[in-house]
């Protein structure tokens, strides 16, 4: 391709990426799920919730005080959006019943349920549970702790699946550059785990490329991440992303999975052509997966605030049915791209 026609297409990609978030809002719309949000007391959820309502991305429940969501958000429109505060639902007794019965076996009374269930995020993944909502978004407000708790102890993991784990889609400023012609990249594991074994970690990337195809649209290329770049160097941690690589390509051998790569060998073509000759991913991943939570969270975060990329998520992969955790630092449109992604997670 000549050099200008490779502008072109370059300038083409940038264009159509843009629109990446609106092409997630509108497949969210056309599915017209029920999504709860937990933190009424939170003004950037409150707005959230506004915007999914009007724009029609999901019908909302919002969790919390009617009173006092209404006299600390006034001027939002709150039109078409259901309110529902756990301390005085009718269907707290239910919900409480519902979580004894999940946790009895644990030592949990009755009384402890129902107390329990009075808790917004708690209420809210008894919902989901009980199939009253589609899925389910928390923490804004609220550590990732407090929102995956419920989660595991209700929703708990779909079936065949090991453990719970999450990705960020990472969107790139201006629509993209050389390096992300799509507009879109997949981060993994940012958000949850802090550790892995060889088999989880190989898990992650499993799900993260099935998630990077279903919401993000990708044809996934995933990059297992390393300090070292094909054996470049000696340590128990690359040996670990060493046998997750394996162990994933043995799981799923129709993935496109190579590692490990260091990240520059993984993203940039002539880094990766020069430390991984002959690798279908060197050069060219768009699905990335860090070895532990703390480089992963770093990587993230620096995409962020340095190189301008807006970070969606983190989003969690293995639950039975959709619950997804918000970063504390998160704005109201990471919220409404949340709602949205949670409702595509209900395919």
């Amino acid at each position: 391709m000549a050099f200008m026609d490779k502008v072109k297409e370059l300038g083409r990609k940038i264009s159509e990426s843009g629109t990446i978030v609106e092409e997630i809002k509108k497949k969210a719309a056309a599915l017209n799920r029920k999504i709860v949000l937990c933190e009424g007391e939170d003004k950037r959820v409150v707005e959230a919730a506004s915007i999914c309502t009007q724009e029609k991305i999901a019908r909302i429940v919002l969790l919390g005080n009617e009173e006092e969501i209404k006299k600390n958000n006034e001027g939002v429109d709150l039109s078409y959006i259901e309110i529902i505060n756990p301390a005085t639902s009718p269907k707290l007794d239910f919900y409480a019943n519902m979580l004894y019965e999940l946790r009895k076996a644990k030592g949990m009374t009755e009384e402890q349920a129902k107390e329990q269930a009075k808790d917004a995020t708690f209420f809210g993944a008894l919902m989901l549970k009980a199939g009253d909502v589609d899925g389910l978004v928390s923490g804004a407000c609220h550590s990732t702790a407090n929102t995956l708790r419920p989660g595991l102890q209700i929703i708990k993991t779909a079936p065949g699946v090991s453990a719970v784990s999450s990705f960020n889609l990472m969107v790139a400023p201006s629509g993209g550059n050389q390096y992300v012609p799509d507009g879109k990249i997949i981060f993994a594991d940012c958000g949850l785990n802090p550790t892995y074994s060889a088999e989880g970690l190989a898990d992650c990337a499993i799900a993260t490329a099935k998630s990077a195809k279903e919401i993000a649209g990708l044809e996934p290329r995933v990059a297992m991440l390393s300090f070292s770049t094909k054996g470049s160097a000696k340590h128990d941690n690359v040996t670990l992303v060493q046998e997750a690589t394996n162990l994933a390509k043995q799981k799923a051998p129709e993935l496109m999975i190579d590692g490990e790569l260091q990240f520059d060998a993984a993203i940039v073509p002539s880094v990766g052509d020069m430390k991984a000759p002959g690798s279908p991913v060197a050069g060219h991943a768009n699905v990335f997966i860090f070895p532990d939570l703390q480089a992963g969270n770093i990587g993230y975060k620096i995409a962020e605030r340095l190189g301008g990329f807006q970070a969606i998520g983190p989003i969690c992969q293995g639950f039975a049915k959709p619950l997804n955790d918000l970063s504390r630092g998160c704005k109201a449109s990471d919220i409404v791209c949340a709602v949205a992604i949670t409702a595509l997670q209900t395919r």
